[in-house]
C-alpha cells in the first residue's frame, strides 16, 4: 500500500508566496518624502499630485514618481560669455545665478531642460543689457546690470516654476589692450592724486610755519612791552622812594634844629641827585633862589657837562 502526501501544503506555499509578493509591492510603494524635497506623481501618464514632506503610498501599476524636485536654493555658475559694448569693445563676462523652485509641477512640465534654458536666457539678456552701455559704464555699473538681469530672468522663468533670487557678474574681462590702457590711466591718476596731496601738505605746512612765526613775534613783542612797563614802573618807584627818603632826611635835619640855609642846600643836593647828571635843565624852587651864584653854577654844569664850572666871582674886599 503506497503513501500519498496531502496536497494542502502546496496550496499553503502558494498563498505564502502571494502574501510575500503583496507585502513587497506594498513596501516598495511606500515613500517617505524628505525635507526640502517634492515628488511629482503621475497616474496613468497624467499629472496626479505633488507629494510634500511625510509618508505617502503610491498605487502600484497605476501611479509613478515622474520627478523628484529639490526645493533648496541652487547656485549655477555659467561660463564666460562674449558680449559687445555700445562703443564696440568685446569682453568676456561670466555670471553666477541663485534660484529656487517654487512650483514642482511647472518645473517638471514647463520646460525640457530648465538649466540650459536659464543659461541661454541669461546670455541673451546680458548681451542686450551690455549692448546699451559703454565700457566705462559696464565696469562701474555692476549693481544696475545685476538688478536688470534678475528682474528680466525672474519674469521669464516664472512660467517654469522657478524664482530667480540673485544674479551676480562674477568677472568682467576686457581685451588685453584695454586692460593695459586702463592700468596706465589708473597709474597716471594715482600720480596726479599724489602730487595734489603733496602740494596740499606743503601748503598746510607753510601756513602752520607762518602762523607759528607770527604768534612767536606777537609773544616776543608782548614780552618786551611787559618788560619795558615793569622797568618803567621800577624806575618810577625807585625815584619815588628816593624823594620820600630825601624829604624824610630834610624833616630830620629840620627837626634837629638846622638853619634855613642848610635846609636849602640839602634841597639843592636832592634836586641834583634827582637830575642824575642826565637832565639838561632843572627848575629850582623859589625858596632857594637866594643862593643865586651856587644855583647858577649848578644849572650851567647840568646844561653842558663838558664845560668847566665857572669860577666864583671874587668878593670886593674893599
Amino acid at each position: 500500500m503506497n503513501y500519498i502526501a496531502p496536497a494542502f501544503p502546496a496550496k499553503i506555499i502558494i498563498i505564502i508566496v502571494v502574501i510575500i509578493l503583496i507585502l513587497l509591492i506594498i513596501v516598495r510603494n511606500i515613500r517617505i518624502v524628505q525635507q526640502a524635497k517634492a515628488y511629482v506623481i503621475e497616474r496613468l501618464g497624467a499629472y496626479s499630485t505633488t507629494w510634500g514632506v511625510g509618508l505617502h503610498f503610491k498605487l502600484p501599476f497605476f501611479e509613478r514618481i515622474a520627478k523628484v524636485v529639490s526645493l533648496k536654493e541652487q547656485v549655477v555658475d555659467f561660463p564666460p560669455q562674449p558680449v559687445i559694448t555700445k562703443d564696440n569693445v568685446t569682453m568676456q563676462i561670466d555670471t553666477v545665478l541663485y534660484f529656487e523652485i517654487t512650483d514642482p509641477k511647472l518645473y517638471t512640465y514647463g520646460v525640457e531642460y530648465p538649466l540650459t534654458a536659464i543659461e541661454n536666457l541669461s546670455a541673451t539678456t546680458l548681451r542686450n543689457i551690455i549692448g546699451e552701455l559703454e565700457l566705462d559704464q559696464t565696469l562701474t555699473s555692476r549693481d544696475i546690470i545685476n538688478s536688470k538681469m534678475r528682474t528680466i530672468l525672474d519674469e521669464a522663468t516664472d512660467p517654469w516654476g522657478i524664482k530667480i533670487n540673485r544674479v551676480e557678474l562674477k568677472n568682467i574681462l576686457p581685451p588685453k589692450e584695454i586692460q593695459n590702457a586702463m592700468e596706465k590711466q589708473m597709474k597716471a591718476e594715482r600720480e596726479r592724486r599724489e602730487s595734489i596731496l603733496r602740494a596740499e601738505g606743503e601748503k598746510k605746512s607753510a601756513i602752520l610755519i607762518a602762523e607759528g612765526e607770527r604768534e612767536s613775534a606777537v609773544l616776543r613783542a608782548d614780552a618786551k612791552k611787559q618788560a619795558q612797563i615793569l622797568e618803567a614802573e621800577g624806575e618810577a618807584e625807585a625815584i619815588l622812594k628816593v624823594q620820600h627818603a630825601t624829604a624824610e632826611g630834610i624833616k630830620l635835619v629840620k627837626a634837629a634844629g638846622a638853619s634855613e640855609e642848610v635846609i636849602r642846600l640839602k634841597a639843592l643836593e636832592a634836586f641834583s641827585a634827582a637830575a642824575n647828571g642826565r637832565a639838561t635843565k632843572i627848575i629850582i624852587p623859589s625858596e632857594i633862589q637866594g643862593l643865586a651864584g651856587l644855583a647858577t653854577s649848578f644849572k650851567e654844569l647840568l646844561s653842558d657837562p663838558e664845560k668847566p664850572a665857572p669860577k666864583k666871582p671874587e668878593s670886593n674886599a674893599q
